[in-house]
């Protein structure tokens, strides 16, 4: 097994398994703001922080708005940051987290500079340039776009995200490479596809996608799927190595 010890930075995406939450939610919810009990998705969290071996105290949540807001974080936060979509940090050992259920989690990181971001993209996100913002603001932070790793986690698919066509329209105009022909033949977004060229456009080409689709995959929560869900999690940190 690799040494994973040594590397300078960590990310991490969770799926649905091994948690403490009953259905709907069952059973790893990390999601505090879907209707789940919150002694249950306090214990999913304090799970996760024991497995990756990260205190409670260091993970920084949002209050995901599908805003285009990127917020620059330099400690622990006590509450979720409000009203964002994005955290950049240069702090080493802080956890950021972005929490989906369909939407597109993008995790970014310029070891070399030691800037890293945790981006959520949804369709008014992505449509709106959450992850073009999030970039410019690593690189106003010392990143260089052509050292920044992407990864884009599991999220809704081509195949499966169904859109009217004026919206697959719109989002297309404003994302260009997102629009889409879904397995039934209707209007589709393919938001991980418009992202990635997005990130190539920005000189960033070290992206790695997961093509896990969460609509019909259910290792993992999907709203689409199930309207009244839980929350998996995507989690970048600086690890301190060198």
């Amino acid at each position: 097994m690799a040494d994973l010890s040594s590397r300078p930075v960590r990310m991490v995406f969770t799926t649905r398994a091994g948690g403490a939450s009953s259905s709907p939610y069952d059973s790893f919810n990390l999601g505090a703001h879907v209707g789940d009990d919150a002694a249950s998705v306090a214990a999913n969290r304090e799970r996760l922080a024991r497995v990756l071996g990260i205190a409670p105290e260091q993970f920084v949540w949002m209050e995901q708005l599908h805003t285009n807001t990127v917020t620059v974080v330099d400690g622990p936060q006590a509450e979720p940051v409000e009203a964002t979509d994005a955290v950049v940090t240069r702090e080493v050992g802080l956890a950021l987290t972005v929490l989906v259920a369909d939407c597109v989690p993008v995790l970014l990181a310029d070891h070399a500079a030691g800037v890293i971001a945790a981006a959520h993209a949804g369709r008014l996100g992505a449509r709106n340039g959450i992850v073009k913002k999030t970039v410019e603001t690593m690189v106003s932070l010392g990143a260089t776009p052509a050292n920044i790793q992407a990864l884009l986690g599991p999220a809704a698919a081509g195949a499966s995200y169904e859109v009217p066509a004026e919206m697959a329209a719109d989002v297309e105009k404003h994302l260009p490479g997102s629009r889409t022909t879904t397995a039934k033949g209707t209007s589709g977004l393919d938001l991980r596809a418009g992202l990635v060229r997005q990130l190539m456009s920005l000189g960033v080409t070290a992206i790695d996608a997961d093509p896990r689709d969460t609509v019909t995959d259910t290792d993992f929560f999907s709203y689409r799927r199930e309207g009244t869900t839980g929350r998996q999690a995507g989690v970048i940190w600086l690890t301190g190595a060198k």
